[in-house]
């Protein structure tokens, strides 16, 4: 229980402030209204009304609360058939998005973070690699994800590619960099002097890796792997915005389409969520593994 008052603390105070906030930035509306009206409105009538407006710059965190149960288990809208409960499984649901997200971020994850050990492995293994691949694992980074993600689609769409594999590529591409630097970090943080018991006991160089450097990078992998998957779901989040289809990115770029503030801030909750969800569970693999290996 004690634990839990500092970050109950820390979540009224943010809560708080985002209410004063909300209050300043969507105070202007509803004094220009009162303005072409001809009347006068208080502090409390500004306060009230910048609470429940429809459109605000900046939702209060009741909206934005009640916005993100609408989106995530459905609501009863009129059709042509009559009421229909768009229900938590169907299009219009953060679960249904989130769950397109996951799949591309999974994908695109696994095959970064793979990539990534492969060739850290191969920079530790051998220097004519970290001299020749090294520079230019930097460099791609350089490049901003939102100029090269457009021009990856396209490319791919060309050669009948779509649908998850884009998305994934592209996760991929922003989370196999960090995985890269934790790793070779990690190979390389055995010291002299273990490495030297292994020479005196004639341990090959494969048998090394196994026995030392492999187990010795544990705790810089899954650093770096915490790192990696959230960077993929940003990945994929900006891949799904020129795609449109599915996903949390789609409903971003739906929601400042239509000027749909509350869908935005909600959609971005959403995703916040699924990235502590992915980053949690690479933690509960990192206890367990570490555990096995021998680290506290």
């Amino acid at each position: 229980m004690r634990a839990a008052v500092p970050v109950l603390t820390v979540v009224a105070a943010i809560l708080a402030l985002w209410y004063v906030a909300a209050v300043g930035l969507n105070a202007q509306w509803t004094r220009d209204q009162a303005a072409r009206a001809g009347v006068e409105v208080g502090w409390s009538g500004i306060a009230r009304d910048a609470m429940v407006q429809e459109r605000p710059r900046l939702p209060a965190p009741h909206q934005v609360a009640a916005e993100f149960w609408r989106l995530t288990w459905g609501e009863e809208v009129e059709g042509r058939r009559g009421i229909v409960n768009t229900g938590s499984l169907s299009n219009r649901s953060l679960i249904y998005h989130g769950w397109v997200t996951l799949s591309a971020t999974a994908l695109g994850f696994l095959f970064g973070a793979g990539f990534g050990i492969l060739l850290a492995i191969g920079i530790v293994w051998n220097r004519a690699t970290d001299m020749s691949v090294m520079p230019w694992a930097i460099a791609s980074q350089t490049v901003p994800i939102v100029a090269i993600a457009p021009m990856i689609i396209v490319v791919l769409n060309s050669v009948g590619i779509s649908g998850l594999v884009p998305k994934a590529i592209i996760a991929a591409y922003l989370s196999f960099f960090p995985v890269v630097v934790g790793m070779v970090k990690g190979l390389r943080s055995p010291d002299a002097m273990q490495i030297d018991l292994l020479r005196t006991w004639n341990a090959s160089g494969l048998q090394g890796l196994w026995k030392l450097r492999l187990p010795a990078s544990m705790p810089y992998l899954f650093a770096s792997l915490k790192v990696g998957i959230a960077a993929s779901l940003v990945g994929t989040i900006v891949a799904e915005l020129p795609l449109g289809g599915a996903g949390l990115g789609t409903r971003l770029l739906a929601g400042s389409y239509y000027g749909q503030t509350i869908q935005i801030w909600a959609t971005l909750i959403a995703a916040a969520i699924l990235a502590s969800v992915m980053v949690g569970t690479v933690g509960v693999v990192q206890r367990a593994t570490l555990r096995r290996t021998g680290f506290r």
